[in-house]
C-alpha cells in the first residue's frame, strides 16, 4: 500500500490551513462592512432626526413671533 510522502502531506496541511485563513479573513471585512453600513445608516438617521426637531424648533419660534 503506497503512503503519502512527507513534503505531500505537509503542503496539503499547508494548502487547507491557507483556505481556512483565506476564509476567516474574508468573513472579518464583511463584518466590518456590515458594520460600516450600519454606522452610515445610523448616522443618516440621527441626521435627519436632529433636522426635522430644527425645523419643529424654527416653526415653534416662528409662530410665537406671529402670537405677540
Amino acid at each position: 500500500m503506497p503512503s503519502v510522502s512527507p513534503q505531500t502531506a505537509r503542503l496539503g496541511v499547508l494548502g487547507v490551513c491557507a483556505v481556512l485563513l483565506l476564509g476567516a479573513g474574508s468573513g472579518c471585512s464583511t463584518t466590518q462592512e456590515k458594520a460600516e453600513h450600519a454606522k452610515a445608516r445610523a448616522t443618516h438617521i440621527l441626521d435627519a432626526r436632529a433636522e426635522r426637531q430644527k425645523q419643529k424648533r424654527n416653526k415653534a419660534d416662528k409662530d410665537g413671533n406671529e402670537n405677540r
